[in-house]
Parts: C-alpha cells; sequence; structure tokens
C-alpha cells in the first residue's frame, strides 16, 4: 500500500490587491472630499469623520459623549419622528456622534440620504428634554459600574498609564457629569464639529461629476470653527517594573494588565513587525500568553494583547481575567512570555502561520466600503504613501523572526512596565509581596492610597 502523504500543502503566490484610488477634492471651509466609483452593486456608503486632536474635558468629563450621543436626536430641518420614518421608509442607515456620521442606502436614494445625513450633522436640535435623558442614561451607566471589577481596571489602566490631566486618562464620574448643562453641549459641538479637519468619504454606485455639485451644495455652508489645538505633556513610561494594585473586595478572579505607553506610528517601518509581535504574544489562540495562562495552567479563559498605532501616543496591554489563587503565579508567567518575544526568536513556522492569518483577514476585509473608506482615509490622516495598501501583503511576507525581536525589543518594555491588577486585596496580597516586585496601593479612581489591612 502507497504511504499517504501528510505534507502541509505550499502555500501559493500571495493575491495582488488593487484598491481603487479615490478622486478628490476640496471645499473652501476645509472639508476635503474622496469619491470612490464602484458600480458593482447598486448601493452607496458615506463617512463623515472629524479627525481633530483628542482634548480633555477636565471637570466636566462626559460632555463630549452627551454631545455624541444627542446628535441626531432631532434636527432644525425636519421633526425626529419624520426623520426616522423617512430613514426606515429608504431602507437607509443613518449614524451620528460627536466626531462625524456614516450612512448606507441604495444609491437611487443616495441625494436624499446624503441630504439627510447633513440635517442631523449639521442642523442637531439639542433640546433641554433629550439632554436630561441622555444623561440619565449616563448616570445609570455609572452607577450599574461602581463595583464591576474590569469597568475599574480599565479606568484605572489608562489613568495611570497616561495621567488624569491626559485626554487619554480622565474619567466620567457622576460629579463631572453633574457639571455638564445642556450650553456646554451646544459649545463643544460648536467648537469642534467643524469642516476644517473633516473628511467626506463616498464609496459605491455613483459618479463623481454628479455627486461632487451635490456636496458642494449640502457642505459649502457649513462654517469653519478654527478648533482650539491642545498640545498635553507626553506620558512618560515608568522607570522599574511595579506592581499596582487596586483593592475591590467583590472581585471574584482578578483583571490583570501589563502597560506601556508607546509612539508607534503606522507610517514607521517596524509597524508591520510590532503588530505581528503583538499577535505571537497574545493575538490569537496559539498566542505565548493564551497556550500559557489558559492552555497549560488553565487560569483563565483566555488572555491576550493589543497595542496602539496613529498619530497620537498609545499603550501596549497585555491582559486577562484571573483565577484569584492564581494572581501572583500568573504576573510571573507574563513576565516570562514578555521576555521570551524580547530574547527568543520565534519559531518560522508559527510566523508563517501569523503571518498568513494576517494577509487572509486582509484580503477578505478589503472589499468591503467601510474598509475601503478606513484605508483612504488613513492614508490622508496618517501621512502614509499612496500605495500604503497595495504594498500590505508584500510588506507582511518580508517581516522576519529577526524583525519580530527588534520590534519586542523597542515596543515590549518590560523593565518599565506597570503591571495594574485589580482584584481581592485580603485574597492576592500576600502572594504578591512575595514576588519581590515594588508594590504600590491605588483606589478605584487611580489615586495613590494605603496598603488595604487584611483579615
Amino acid at each position: 500500500m502507497q504511504a499517504e502523504n501528510r505534507s502541509q500543502p505550499k502555500p501559493g503566490k500571495p493575491p495582488v490587491v488593487n484598491l481603487k484610488k479615490p478622486q478628490t477634492f476640496a471645499l473652501a471651509n476645509g472639508l476635503k472630499v474622496m469619491i470612490v466609483e464602484n458600480h458593482k452593486l447598486p448601493r452607496v456608503t458615506f463617512n463623515l469623520t472629524i479627525d481633530n486632536p483628542p482634548f480633555a474635558e477636565d471637570s466636566k468629563k462626559g460632555v463630549d459623549e452627551l454631545c455624541s450621543n444627542l446628535i441626531g436626536s432631532g434636527n432644525l430641518k425636519i421633526t425626529k419622528d419624520d426623520f426616522n420614518e423617512e430613514v426606515d421608509f429608504l431602507g437607509a442607515n443613518i449614524n451620528f456622534n460627536s466626531h462625524g456620521a456614516s450612512a448606507s442606502a441604495l444609491s437611487k436614494y443616495s441625494g436624499r440620504v446624503l441630504q439627510l445625513l447633513t440635517y442631523g450633522a449639521l442642523y442637531p436640535n439639542f433640546t433641554q428634554e433629550e439632554f436630561d435623558k441622555e444623561k440619565a442614561k449616563l448616570l445609570e451607566a455609572i452607577k450599574s459600574q461602581e463595583k464591576n471589577v474590569s469597568a475599574i481596571a480599565n479606568r484605572v489602566v489608562n489613568t495611570l498609564a497616561f495621567g488624569i490631566d491626559h485626554p487619554a486618562g480622565e474619567y466620567i464620574t457622576q460629579e463631572t457629569l453633574n457639571n455638564v448643562t445642556l450650553a456646554d453641549v451646544k459649545a463643544n459641538y460648536t467648537a469642534h464639529f467643524a469642516p476644517e479637519n473633516t473628511y467626506l468619504v463616498i464609496i459605491g454606485d455613483i459618479k463623481y461629476k454628479e455627486v461632487k455639485p451635490i456636496v458642494e451644495k449640502l457642505f459649502g455652508s457649513w462654517k469653519r470653527a478654527n478648533t482650539p489645538i491642545t498640545n498635553y505633556t507626553a506620558p512618560q513610561n515608568v522607570p522599574f517594573t511595579q506592581i499596582n494594585f487596586i483593592d475591590v473586595p467583590n472581585a471574584v478572579q482578578s483583571e490583570i494588565s501589563l502597560v506601556n505607553t508607546i509612539d508607534l506610528k503606522m507610517a514607521d517601518e517596524d509597524f508591520f513587525p510590532a503588530a505581528i509581535a503583538t499577535f505571537i504574544l497574545g493575538g490569537d489562540y496559539n498566542s505565548y500568553l493564551n497556550m500559557n495562562l489558559r492552555e497549560e495552567h488553565g487560569w483563565t479563559y483566555g488572555a491576550n494583547t493589543s497595542i496602539g498605532a496613529g498619530k497620537y501616543v498609545s499603550k501596549l496591554k497585555s491582559n486577562s481575567s484571573i483565577r484569584t489563587t492564581a494572581t501572583d503565579s500568573a504576573v510571573v508567567e507574563f513576565i516570562k512570555e514578555i521576555k521570551r518575544i524580547r530574547t527568543e526568536k520565534v519559531s518560522e513556522d508559527l510566523l508563517k502561520e501569523v503571518k498568513a492569518g494576517y494577509i487572509g483577514r486582509f484580503v477578505m476585509q478589503v472589499e468591503k466600503p467601510n474598509t475601503i473608506a478606513r484605508y483612504a482615509l488613513n492614508v490622508e490622516t496618517e501621512e502614509l504613501a499612496p500605495d500604503f495598501y497595495e504594498n500590505y501583503i508584500k510588506r507582511i511576507t518580508a517581516v522576519t523572526a529577526k524583525d519580530i525581536l527588534k520590534a519586542a525589543n523597542k515596543y515590549f518594555l518590560i523593565d518599565n512596565t506597570r503591571i495594574i491588577i485589580a482584584g481581592k486585596g485580603a485574597d492576592v496580597i500576600p502572594g504578591l509581596e512575595k514576588l519581590n516586585i515594588p508594590l504600590f496601593y491605588f483606589d478605584k479612581y487611580g489615586r495613590p492610597t494605603d496598603r488595604p489591612s487584611i483579615k
């Protein structure tokens, strides 16, 4: 009998991706418009994105979220009920927030749908009644998360990593929300919902020559606001590895996050090696952290790592919800795996598997209108090369195990990492104190506090 050939099939050539370049124009008010004609389906999508730099809200944190929730809840052109009924009748989908709007519909209704989008986005009717409703909802949500260990952990992670005075580190409380008035929401909208840093991406079964005059008519009267730009001190990583502990007496497991801030841009040469290194450490089922903490030890349902990249400082975070009794042991294993990816070359088999997964997901997404819109926007806002996405697969394929090591050593700063743990102090502090890692205590808002008494 002939032996069965169980060798893996050789991968074929990477697919070639051809992304249509948008046709562009700009209005006098600063709005930049990108149009991609795609006549495969009789549909069109609109994405309006305001690319303002982040800003802190200080004692009125929550004003931007309230503004976001109120935009689209009524406008000055037609009643709220008539607006919603017409959107339903047209089979359209329209969404609004404080940083833009989006819509999709059959192309034969594209003109009216774009007009409805401008009604909601450019002519909002902020009423006291709607404001009171949304404020009550947010206050209720804050109360419901008062003892939520995951919510507490996420809040403190950002506060400690970025600082309470940084836009990425501040958080909403009942006090800051109660400081916000309807006048504050209107002022926030006027100052930040403006055309000068805004992009309108239109993709689908439309013609450039036909849609251009419509856009000019609908958006031409949108006035510039000269949005204020505030510069913030860049957050600094801690000078040594340390545990920052938040005592949550009702916790039934420990939320562990290892965090450091990074400055990684999509245009950087090491963007792809850093992204792939992140995936290898904690991106999927076969990642180092998941295989260790879940498969080998059974301490968790899953562990993951995420990395931020963009124009502004972001963070690298590895985290998991860990069984309380294994908290100190899990900290040791987290550190071990991060040191491993910094010192040990990833196997060629795993690297090929991860790269193949990246390429597969990219190819699957690239046909979607929202994806094409996001890519077109990224090229503009992230200052990417015009052929960035055409070369996406090529650049992933070119990443080597040596590149992974280099990127991991640059961004996975284990010697400057906060190990932030939210858990039941009485059960886990004695074990953590034996690790010989400096241990500091914080309350559930990220403020330094004393070591909790353990009974």
